[in-house]
């Protein structure tokens, strides 16, 4: 399974861009999934549903299945969090999975970046950032596109992953 990641600190554009690319991928024609990292507490679940019922029983798994959609949540009870590669191995083949998140990890990214944010560039220290994705332009040793150019990127990005 192909996997490309879309980085940067808060309020960079990640979220946007990262919908954008899979409404470009997939318009292309390529299967696309994605993984998205929280750094805080986050329950999809809603209070007094059945299912956060089961959860808050005491249920380790909760699959909740209809004709749209199924969801499969896990409670980690203190449990150490899964590992990317946990995560990827869990989901179905695709042709691309895009990771939204994950600086740290050790898969390509581009990095989403706006100035009025205020934070430094995460690319001139991190060899996994491939290319950045600004709002201004730079002049850094990483190939720079518009961050709202978003045909251009996912040209970049399925020419990284050879697709």
């Amino acid at each position: 399974m192909r996997v490309y990641g879309v980085t940067g600190w808060k309020n960079a554009g990640k979220t946007g861009l990262m919908e954008r690319l899979v409404t470009e991928i997939t318009g292309r024609g390529f299967t696309v999934s994605t993984v998205k990292h929280a750094h805080h507490s986050v329950d999809v679940d809603q209070p007094g549903t059945d299912s956060f019922r089961h959860r808050a029983a005491g249920a380790s798994e909760v699959l909740l299945a209809s004709a749209q959609r199924i969801a499969i949540m896990q409670e980690l009870r203190g449990a150490p969090e899964p590992s990317l590669a946990d995560l990827l191995a869990r989901l179905s083949s695709v042709d691309l999975v895009l990771i939204e998140g994950f600086k740290r990890e050790s898969h390509p990214k581009i990095e989403a970046y706006r100035a009025e944010a205020g934070n430094a560039l995460i690319a001139p220290d991190n060899d996994t950032i491939r290319a950045v994705a600004s709002d201004t332009l730079l002049q850094i040793d990483h190939p720079v596109f518009d961050l709202n150019d978003t045909g251009a990127i996912a040209d970049f990005i399925l020419s990284e992953v050879g697709l």
